[in-house]
């Protein structure tokens, strides 16, 4: 099966996955203007994508890419909030903690494409019209299914405030799982970030050009930001668990979804390769390899 047609299966294989996800997490969730907002917000990602996918592809350019999908959370978490016909602590909490990450990461991906002046994912894929379009598409359902179950929560009826009050409306949505999912998130956010800045640190000093980060939180994961990603996604569907029924279940996919993403399709295995690569054969990275865990943070070895 030539590239090409894989890549088109696998976009249609999106398109209908997202229509999917879409169904499920409409079933007893808020609509607008008899449109379910759920089901709204998947289109609107998709929709992102591909008008976005244009002048990639034309400018045969990929340094918007990671940018585009930072802003698709932020633009398809507030359009759903304040579309919502109720609004609790926990619908505002959600999307505080999805802008929050969607920012901080965005910016970050985005100026390091910048300084590299590519992203090499996209060598081979960016002169096919199919396959560049087919990652723009995945983007798509990477977005909507990360953000499954933090929108299921906020469009979610059931879990909408009622007529009592606007105090006792918000104050509702307090509770046990809000702060075990807040504080999840936190510790996933935290580690995420400092291992990217301890990433970006060790990259700038000329002193280390050719050589291997195991240093910091690296010592303990080989992959501890992708590590700190799992966790606070897992947080946020934590935090959503209270307000869904029914179909609304389907969205909790959403951590199992980024982290079968990150170690089974495009981000450990991708850099365990380009990593074994470069450095296979060092005794350094070999040693480094073997006495530090692929993602489960571990104290270093003696």
């Amino acid at each position: 099966m030539t590239p090409e047609r894989t890549a088109l299966i696998a976009t249609v294989g999106a398109v209908v996955t997202g229509a999917a996800i879409a169904v499920a997490g409409s079933a007893g969730g808020a609509t607008a203007g008899g449109v379910p907002l759920f089901a709204l917000a998947v289109g609107v990602a998709f929709a992102i994508q591909w008008v976005a996918f244009v002048p990639a592809y034309l400018l045969q350019t990929e340094h918007f890419y990671d940018l585009t999908g930072s802003l698709s959370y932020i633009t398809v978490v507030t359009l759903v909030l304040v579309l919502a016909p109720e609004r609790d602590v926990r619908s505002l909490v959600l999307w505080a903690l999805v802008v929050v990450w969607a920012v901080r990461l965005g910016t970050f991906l985005f100026a390091r494409v910048r300084r590299a002046g590519k992203d090499a994912r996209f060598d081979e894929i960016r002169p096919s019209l199919v396959r560049f379009l087919m990652a723009w598409t995945l983007q798509g359902l990477w977005v909507s299914l990360t953000l499954g179950a933090a929108l299921a929560a906020i469009t979610s009826v059931e879990g909408s405030a009622t007529g009592e009050g606007v105090l006792a409306g918000a104050l509702a949505g307090v509770d046990g799982f809000l702060v075990a999912g807040v504080l999840l998130w936190a510790a996933g956010f935290a580690i995420e970030a400092v291992a990217d800045a301890q990433k970006h640190r060790f990259r700038t000093d000329s002193a280390n050009r050719g050589r291997f980060i195991s240093t910091g939180l690296w010592a303990w994961s080989r992959h501890p930001n992708y590590f700190g990603e799992i966790v606070l996604w897992v947080g946020v569907a934590i935090i959503a668990l209270p307000t869904l029924g029914g179909w609304q279940y389907a969205t909790l996919v959403s951590p199992v979804f980024v982290y079968v993403l990150l170690t089974r399709i495009s981000g450990v295995p991708m850099l365990e390769r380009a990593a074994d690569g470069r450095w296979g054969g060092d005794l350094g990275y070999e040693r480094y390899k073997a006495a530090t865990p692929v993602l489960v943070p571990r104290r270093p070895r003696a």
